[in-house]
């Protein structure tokens, strides 16, 4: 999802919250990012109340599920051009999104990114539900299970090279995202993007 389906603003999202918290963008990120803490949420070590409320003690603010979903919010902007090849490709292939983030991204999609719903419908996935999170190839078996689908039946994308490489251990097929255009032709060559 993040920076494959919507620019991801870390930065922006990081001084949303230092600002709710009355301190810096360096302690929220370092709170948070540097200490590992996020992993815990993307992993579903922590559950979503559980992260929730420990994320508000890391920064040293009550921060509420609104506050959090809204910051999120403010850090991604959609990439219309990505949306577009992939409303195409619902025409011909099942489509899923699978995101290393805490449960709660899924469960407020519609408010973080209301474009991926009719695209996705309820295939929105995160690792968290798993109990793993990417690049453990155990999170995309997981994941494929939940869907039905072997792992030689589909194409895997991520901005992230060591994702990457988890989803081809996993015996997927992947595409190491990095411009609509080389998107475009990883389709082609798989066969699954065809002329309008």
């Amino acid at each position: 999802m993040d920076n494959v389906l919507c620019d991801y603003d870390r930065a922006k999202r990081v001084a949303c919250l230092a600002e709710l918290a009355g301190t810096s963008s360096e302690s929220v990120h370092k709170a948070i990012w540097d200490s590992g803490f996020e992993l815990l949420g993307d992993s579903g070590t922590l559950d979503a109340a559980d992260y929730l409320r420990s994320f508000g003690e890391r920064i040293g603010y009550p921060l509420s599920l609104d506050e959090w979903v809204e910051a999120r919010r403010r850090s991604m902007r959609v990439d219309h051009a990505m949306l577009e090849i992939v409303d195409r490709l619902r025409k011909t292939v099942d489509i899923a999104v699978l995101t290393n983030n805490t449960t709660l991204v899924a469960d407020h999609i519609d408010t973080l990114l209301p474009e991926l719903r009719p695209l996705f419908g309820s295939r929105i996935y995160t690792s968290a539900q798993f109990k793993t999170a990417k690049p453990d190839p155990r999170c995309y078996r997981l994941c494929l299970s939940e869907l039905g689908v072997m792992p030689e039946r589909v194409l895997f994308v991520d901005d992230l090279a060591a994702n990457v490489a988890g989803a081809r251990e996993a015996g997927l097929f992947a595409h190491h995202h990095n411009s609509v255009e080389a998107f475009k032709q990883a389709l082609s060559e798989h066969g699954l993007l065809h002329d309008k």
